[in-house]
């Protein structure tokens, strides 16, 4: 069924309906490792037949007389509980897995990758069991009413390859804790992960049906979105995809989450301290290689102050760690993919070619192989241009002149997306006020990081709807109203 070493791991099989099946095709998926561009490992490639089969699985085990959906939330916390553990029990070889298929620094995959999955399946577990499950309502005209929460139905949870074991749990941890079942497509990049995960279910006992996961491309995302036995979509992704999906969600009329791109902004205010705050500026801004949809890639700086901030990125950019991604020392790896490669060195490009500065990076490191970009400062940017405007999804920062607080403001507001972002004062009254003013989702006064208990999500073309706190459980929710105790007209 599967081969796991340290240099080359393989599985032959898909998890469907609680069992290890054999793929309906004969196609396979290449890993290749972005450090050293040597194969690593192969997993079938799943096909529209599998989604089927798993579909009706995820079906089957929510419909079914004594299915997951009708379990008391106290049944279900139990068996997340056991998942939870399993899940702690491999948070080193899921870190790992991560580290070898997308880049991201050991270091960061130990903070995030590996602990996330087992706190987030507790806090939601946790969050059924104390939320009021039917409200009775006195009703304005006499009588009563009940208003009952229950689980949405079969959820087709689609996941990116940047964060894919954290991102997974944003919608598997409150899905199932609401008593949906879920079809999980990981991205191609990242698959190896989603197979510590099935085989963490398997160890907890989650029952048969509850998780299924077929890995795929585009084609076989897309035929899961608009799948018959779907219920609800929820996906973290490209806004292009986003927008493709949302329309065929509302043209169904099926629900969706959409978690998208961004281009956030960092607001650094006349007393704000980057130097003092260098750890956290590297987590807002350069975190994962810069392949994070929040990150604060655009630097706003007043022009009283824009010297020393340039300088300041600057020497952070100059001087990080670059290396394998498995290296206990690297702070930026390589990217995920020569294609990834190529699309940052492109707006690299185009950045010089608009008249922007660079003061740091610009090229590749001195490596003989990996997908590997020095991370870019790029000074005396246009607010207008393009490295200003779109998502690189790489370690390219752009510093933006101004002049007043409202001129920072309105620039940060300016950009179509609204997902993140951050506000660097040594006043927290005043950076409170400043980032009431941005039109964005989430946002941290001087620092970045989601809370498990906070929703997560963004505005415009970032995205639709939250995830993360009670609002991320209430996403895989329905409300029904039962009406008794008639009211007595007349």
């Amino acid at each position: 069924m599967s081969t796991v070493s340290e240099q080359h791991i393989t599985y032959d099989r898909l998890f469907i309906d609680g069992a290890w099946s054999a793929p309906a095709g004969d196609a396979r998926i290449t890993i290749v490792s972005p450090s050293t561009e040597e194969e690593i490992g192969s997993v079938p490639d799943g096909t529209e037949a599998d989604i089927d089969v798993a579909v009706s699985a995820a079906r089957r085990a929510f419909d079914a007389p004594g299915g997951w959906s009708s379990w008391e939330p106290e049944a279900r916390g139990e068996v997340l509980e056991r998942f939870a553990v399993a899940l702690d029990a491999r948070q080193e070889e899921g870190a790992r897995r991560t580290s070898i298929q997308n880049g991201m620094p050991i270091s960061i995959a130990r903070a995030f990758e590996g602990p996330f999955p087992g706190m987030v399946t507790r806090y939601y577990a946790a969050l059924a069991n104390a939320q009021v499950r039917e409200e009775v309502r006195p009703g304005l005209l006499g009588g009563s009413t009940r208003v009952r929460r229950t689980p949405i139905g079969v959820v087709a949870g689609i996941v990116p390859w940047n964060f894919p074991q954290a991102i997974t749990f944003l919608k598997l941890a409150p899905l199932l804790a609401a008593g949906c079942t879920v079809v999980l497509k990981p991205s191609p990049e990242t698959v190896l992960g989603a197979y510590t995960i099935a085989e963490a279910a398997e160890e907890a006992g989650v029952p048969a049906g509850v998780i299924n996961i077929v890995q795929g491309g585009r084609e076989v995302g897309a035929y899961l979105v608009q799948h018959p036995g779907v219920d609800k979509v929820a996906f973290t992704g490209s806004t292009e995809a986003g927008r493709k999906i949302g329309e065929v969600c509302g043209r169904l009329l099926r629900p969706v989450t959409l978690e998208l791109g961004g281009k956030s902004a960092a607001i650094v205010l006349d007393d704000g301290d980057l130097a003092g705050n260098i750890d956290a500026v590297f987590g807002s801004m350069l975190i994962n290689n810069g392949q994070t949809c929040w990150l604060n890639s655009r630097i706003l700086a007043p022009r009283s102050r824009y010297d020393d901030v340039v300088a300041t990125l600057a020497g952070l950019a100059s001087g990080v760690t670059i290396g394998d991604a498995t290296e206990d020392a690297t702070q930026i790896g390589p990217l995920v993919s020569a294609r990834q490669r190529d699309r940052v060195e492109g707006y690299i490009a185009k950045g010089k070619a608009e008249g922007a500065r660079v003061v740091a990076g610009g090229g590749r490191p001195d490596r003989d192989a990996g997908f590997f970009v020095q991370p870019t400062v790029f000074a005396d940017v246009d607010p207008n241009s393009t490295i200003a405007r779109e998502e690189i999804f790489g370690p390219v920062l752009s510093v933006i002149p101004y002049d007043t607080e409202d001129e920072a403001i309105a620039i940060s507001n300016s950009s179509e997306f609204g997902l993140g972002g951050t506000v660097w004062t040594q006043d927290q009254e005043r950076g409170l006020a400043v980032a009431r003013r941005v039109q964005t989702g989430t946002i941290g006064i001087n620092h970045y990081v989601n809370d498990p208990v906070a929703p997560f999500g963004g505005v415009k073309a970032s995205g639709l709807g939250r995830e993360l706190g009670p609002e991320g459980m209430s996403a895989f929710q329905a409300t029904q109203t039962i009406y008794v105790d008639p009211p007595q007209l007349g």
